[in-house]
């Protein structure tokens, strides 16, 4: 059977940003002018976080779990150079072969490397944040190789053409409805077709995504996975999962390659049992994953025989060389902050234009890349710093404290940067208006006026340039009637100071 290669029908990424995206204040208008994707967050979020409260509910010791988890991340953090180099050593004397990434670049030229020499035109794909962040799929695209995921949310993402939009739940932004119409329209093109007779029920749906892949997974001679958790101590790699089409990659193929975060090794195996309890309910709202796969490099006559792992960096060490940004890297991508998050429940995860959307999005991303774009400058920006997600991590990352630390860092780019900016230039005018009682008194002479001339009464609406960046998205209140000096004047008969 000839292998067809699915082609995303998005653009390519113009120089600056991730997916081709615009920076976060242009794409949430437009996607909060979409209804339908609007309900389906709506329904999706509140569900998948009530049960995360009724299964939290259930552990009388979650904060302590949750504080054994924040402690075991930050040694991981404190030592991570000898986890690592304990990780390679056990991980190398199991069998397995370890490979250093320094960057998505060095990651890609490595993995389509070791896929070429398997002599194959396709592989099968355990849904993975690491590789999406490198955008390898893309990357075996070029070379030829078709990627087959075969998670099912990422199944119609990619049947779609369409991009990832919740860490866990990558299809949350469609309801079943267009989930058929994918499958009708698509599967055929690239294996086994939907039924002509098929339904939306979520079972059928079902049903139709595992016969397409079935055969896919008996065929492929090579499997990619990431990995949950990398255990220093034995050299063991960790995925969890909900539908058993991990397992399928990580046993039937003869080669497997992880692509691993550096930050996802864990001291011990003991360690793991805290994640155990931590990350289900946190993420699918459960008491415990229904797959959970272990594996020690090559084990003789069982499952893959040739196993490669590729530890990236990809700017996670420039993330723990700051000691407040550093507490991102405890994130075990659960996804409970962007089900709680009121910003992430209206938008959706393309507004962010980052593999990783939400509140840990909106700070890890920017970390990782760096403040050059557009795209990267208003993620800290994406949140009402509610709190809420603080609240609910299950490894107690400061989400909150870490967008203002970024906000304070955009700031500061803004303020070394030889061009001006309308926000220094406010900046500067308020700084002088609040600088001497004449000025603020001059200031409110003139906020009345203009209030007289636009002859309005609530509200002031969008404004001209340069207060239309401000004004465009926000509804401001008119000025008072009576200012406060006046007031002061009128009834105390004093004049103010």
């Amino acid at each position: 059977m000839t292998t067809t290669v699915p082609q995303r029908r998005t653009p390519a990424p113009p120089p600056g940003t991730f997916i081709g995206m615009p920076a976060f204040p242009i794409n949430a208008k437009e996607q909060l002018a979409n209804a339908q994707l609007r309900r389906n967050l709506g329904n999706a979020t509140r569900t998948i976080r009530n049960k995360r409260f009724a299964r939290v509910a259930e552990m009388p010791n979650w904060e302590d779990l949750r504080t054994a988890g924040e402690e075991i991340k930050n040694r991981m953090g404190r030592h991570m150079d000898t986890y690592l180099t304990q990780f390679e050593e056990n991980a190398t004397k199991a069998g397995a072969v370890v490979h250093w990434a320094r960057d998505a670049e060095e990651a890609n030229r490595i993995i389509v490397g070791l896929v070429k020499a398997c002599e194959v035109d396709e592989v099968v794909k355990v849904k993975s944040m690491a590789t999406q962040e490198i955008d390898m799929n893309e990357a075996l695209e070029e070379a030829g190789i078709a990627a087959w995921e075969t998670d099912l949310a990422e199944l119609i993402v990619q049947l779609g053409h369409d991009r990832p939009s919740h860490i866990l739940v990558p299809a949350i932004h469609r309801n079943r409805t267009e989930v058929r119409e994918i499958f009708l329209r698509e599967m055929h093109q690239y294996g086994k077709p939907a039924p002509e007779d098929l339904s939306d029920d979520p079972p059928v749906l079902a049903g139709a995504a595992r016969m397409h892949l079935r055969e896919k997974f008996l065929r492929a001679k090579v499997g990619i996975s990431g990995a949950n958790f990398a255990i220093a101590e034995t050299g063991t790699l960790v995925v969890v999962e909900s539908e058993g089409n991990g397992r399928m990659c990580l046993t039937l193929p003869e080669t497997l390659i992880s692509v691993v975060g550096i930050e996802k090794v864990l001291p011990t195996f003991a360690d793991l049992e805290v994640f155990m309890k931590l990350l289900p309910r946190s993420s699918t709202a459960e008491r415990m994953n229904p797959y959970t796969s272990m594996w020690t490099g090559v084990t003789p006559g069982d499952g893959p025989q040739t196993v490669h792992i590729v530890l990236i960096d990809n700017g996670r060490t420039k993330v723990l060389a700051d000691p407040i940004g550093r507490s991102a890297l405890r994130c075990i991508r659960c996804s409970a902050c962007m089900n709680i998050c009121p910003v992430y429940e209206r938008v959706g995860g393309h507004a962010y234009g980052s593999v990783y959307p939400g509140p840990i999005g909106a700070v890890l991303t920017p970390m990782l890349r760096g403040l050059d774009s557009a795209v990267d400058k208003s993620l800290p920006f994406a949140s009402t710093l509610c709190g809420a997600c603080e609240d609910v991590c299950p490894v107690r990352i400061p989400l909150p404290d870490l967008l203002v630390h970024m906000r304070h860092k955009v700031a500061e780019k803004k303020r070394h940067d030889r061009r001006p900016h309308l926000e220094t230039t406010a900046m500067a005018g308020a700084k002088w208006a609040f600088g001497k009682a004449s000025h603020l008194e001059t200031v409110e002479a003139l906020s009345q006026l203009a209030a007289k001339v636009l002859g309005r009464t609530t509200h002031l609406g969008p404004m001209p340039w340069p207060a239309s960046p401000w004004t465009n998205a926000r509804d401001l209140k008119m000025p008072a009637k009576q200012t406060f000096r006046t007031w002061w004047k009128q009834n105390r008969g004093e004049e103010s100071k």
